[in-house]
């Protein structure tokens, strides 16, 4: 069994529904420098362009990519056999009525998918009756398994007092969080120039924020039962948690230049309440992949393909899980034991 827990998700027809697509353009903020539009490329389908600033690309969507028979082809040629669908990083600003119009579709697209998809409820993350009236229709009447967040929106990161209301009732309910990044970080203006900076770099240091700020901000203890996985693997957050909760010095030092009372609490919100989107794992590299199971463990990584951004990254990931030096168990777990566990799949 193989389950990619990161599939792009957008309405079948968000390039041919004037409203819907309207709703798209008119809620990218370009009062902060986000710019939206729409063109058509030299075969005819259309191009949704996002670009911070003017003249740079973050997010590209092409007419034809996200219909439920490409999915399944894409899934067939590669060997998964059940996907959860995501709004990829749009999600940030979608307005109520846009985001009930894209749990709609996501709903009717794994009705027809005979089993193989599911989907994440997306909606605005300030809690108040309307938006909590759509979870409640999202995960009760629409079948939904899980809520998907950005890391950030505007300028304030999840351990934010305004996010406390949804989080609340998250943490009641239980559900699995996807915590999926936005195009840049809050402070982008050092890495925009060149495009791999941009466009993956900027994903990977604005999900290790994201991770840091919640982790550090105790905002684990007020919602135990939050279950956040992060994608790009919570920016390289296996590289950081040992640097970043320093044990005390055996030395009689001078100055405390760091606080070393938080390794104990910082490794239980990791055991306990953040997972890992492996996002198209085999551009990472074996080592670091490797690595990245060593620390964290492979009970906290779930794959994900990112499909369609690259189509050739979700036969080329499952082909690259197949080939890590990990045990079979470690393998099942990454494939799908922890996706079944954490969205009640099984």
């Amino acid at each position: 069994m193989i389950i990619d827990c990161n599939m792009h998700h957008l309405p079948e027809d968000l390039f041919t529904n004037d409203k819907i697509m309207e709703g798209f353009l008119t809620t990218a903020p370009r009062g902060f420098g986000e710019i939206a539009t729409l063109e058509t490329l030299e075969s005819g389908k259309k191009h949704l362009i996002l670009e911070k600033p003017q003249g740079y690309h973050n997010l590209d969507y092409v007419e034809g990519d996200y219909s439920l028979e490409a999915k399944l082809k894409a899934m067939d040629e590669a060997g998964v056999d059940k996907a959860l669908l995501r709004v990829p990083v749009w999600q940030e600003w979608l307005r109520l009525d846009t985001c009930k119009i894209v749990n709609d579709n996501a709903a009717d697209m794994c009705r027809r998918s005979n089993g193989r998809l599911y989907a994440n409820a997306v909606l605005p993350p300030w809690g108040g009756k309307e938006n909590l009236y759509e979870l409640e229709r999202c995960l009760k009447e629409l079948g939904m398994v899980g809520v998907q967040l950005a890391c950030h929106y505007g300028q304030l990161y999840l351990d934010d007092e305004a996010f406390k209301p949804y989080l609340k009732v998250l943490n009641e309910t239980g559900v699995p969080v996807i915590v999926h990044h936005t195009p840049l970080p809050v402070y982008w203006q050092s890495i925009y120039e060149f495009t791999n900076l941009r466009r993956e770099f900027g994903r990977v240091v604005d999900q290790a924020t994201a991770l840091g700020r919640e982790l550090f901000s105790g905002m684990f203890e007020e919602f135990p039962n939050l279950k956040f996985i992060h994608t790009m693997f919570g920016g390289n957050w296996f590289a950081n948690q040992n640097l970043t909760t320093p044990h005390a010095s055996k030395k009689n030092e001078v100055l405390a230049r760091f606080d070393t009372s938080e390794a104990d609490r910082i490794q239980k919100y990791l055991k306990n309440n953040i997972y890992y989107d492996m996002t198209h794992p085999a551009s990472w590299g074996k080592d670091q992949v490797e690595c990245a199971v060593k620390v964290c463990g492979a009970d906290h990584l779930l794959f994900g393909s990112s499909f369609p951004v690259v189509y050739g990254w979700m036969s080329a990931g499952v082909d690259f899980v197949k080939q890590l030096d990990i045990t079979e168990e470690q393998r099942e777990l990454i494939f799908h034991g922890n996706a079944e566990r954490l969205f009640r799949l099984a």
